[in-house]
């Protein structure tokens, strides 16, 4: 049976009616149909796109602005923490903080103001959670690239009701060291590549991180080891093994430069680029995005960890993360969230939407 989703009711019961339609990355659709028939019946003033598991609302209201909310609808595995409860004002249950409280704040404010300031569009979007090909806003972007142009993007990622500019980069890099496999009996006869990466190590150690200022956003790059693989058998002094390395980069590096930052720190070294992402810069000189910045009262952060804000921010659209979810508390089998931190994100956003100027 469909569940019935009353897109004007209070938000954190809204909330809590998503959080009990399990949707884990890959099977999104049932909450995927409530939300499409939700808005079909109770929001008549949007223009509606289904594209797989991904909903997409917009106004067309020939406003000089506009701006897309955009989150995604699954989540991660169940940890036992279904159906939804509250404890006074917490909600717990799994997707709380990431991210439908984002997804409830949006779909409720996208239904409920039909005349907004700024022309709208919302996207709630499936397989965020998992391996970036099956990410839905990709998808989107490559079937139907004209429902993401907008002057600013704001994604309901957890933030605690902070505003978050831009995102870092990541990249991950395997350095492989090498030796001479000898029986471990007989050791002086080899060369032991799980020793050597001593040498990676030193060099992580080492290590002394950038931090640098974008648009009053204190960036804090990182390089860590992640993963050592090595060794054949418990009587093999092994001639094999490697180190994968994880950089988060400030979004004022593009790929190729935090490439070549990871080559001259294991300059000599064997290094191989396995995995990369672009970060975002802020982008806070848009119009658009100071006039959210005014009407949350609060200064913006840099957002810490890499978010689908980079694919806007690549496409020159300014983004920001702004949710009600604590960050701290995604993906953990205690998630839940303050529901006062709802009810702030539906204000805020409302009195940025309103068609009433602040």
């Amino acid at each position: 049976m469909r569940p019935v989703l009353d897109l004007s009711a209070d938000p954190v019961e809204l909330t809590a009616a998503l959080v009990d339609v399990p949707s884990v990355s890959g099977d999104e659709t049932r909450l995927a149909d409530a939300i499409e028939q939700a808005l079909r019946t109770q929001a008549p003033h949007l223009e509606l796109l289904r594209d797989g598991n991904a909903v997409l609302a917009r106004t067309q209201l020939d406003r000089p602005t506009r701006v897309l909310l955009a989150g995604h609808i699954d989540t991660v595995r169940l940890a036992d923490n279904l159906p939804s409860h509250r404890e006074g004002q917490t909600l717990y249950g799994c997707g709380t903080s990431d991210m439908k409280a984002g997804v409830a704040v949006i779909a409720h404010l996208v239904a409920t103001t039909p005349t907004p300031r700024h022309d709208l569009t919302a996207v709630f979007y499936d397989c965020e959670e998992v391996e970036a090909a099956r990410n839905g806003l990709g998808r989107i972007e490559r079937n139907r690239p004209d429902w993401l142009q907008a002057d600013l993007a704001i994604l309901g990622e957890p933030t605690n009701g902070a505003v978050e500019a831009g995102c870092q980069g990541t990249m991950r890099a395997v350095v492989t060291t090498h030796g001479s496999r000898a029986h471990s009996a007989r050791s002086w006869l080899g060369d032991n590549a799980i020793h050597r990466t001593a040498e990676v190590l030193d060099r992580l150690n080492a290590y002394q991180p950038r931090e640098v200022d974008i648009d009053g956003c204190l960036y804090r790059e990182g390089l860590q080891a992640v993963g050592i693989q090595g060794g054949v058998a418990g009587n093999i002094v092994p001639d094999h093994a490697a180190v994968t390395v994880n950089f988060r980069f400030a979004p004022d590096r593009d790929v190729a430069a935090a490439e070549k930052h990871v080559r001259e720190v294991f300059d000599g070294l064997a290094v191989e680029i396995v995995d990369f992402a672009a970060g975002a810069l802020p982008g806070l000189d848009a119009p658009a995005a100071r006039e959210f910045l005014e009407a949350t009262h609060s200064a913006p952060a840099a957002k810490y960890g890499w978010t689908d804000v980079s694919r806007f921010a690549a496409r020159g659209i300014p983004a920001l993360n702004y949710g009600p979810g604590d960050p701290n508390l995604a993906h953990t089998p205690e998630e839940h969230v303050d529901t006062a931190k709802i009810t702030e994100a539906t204000t805020v956003l409302r009195r940025y939407l309103d068609s009433t100027p602040p």
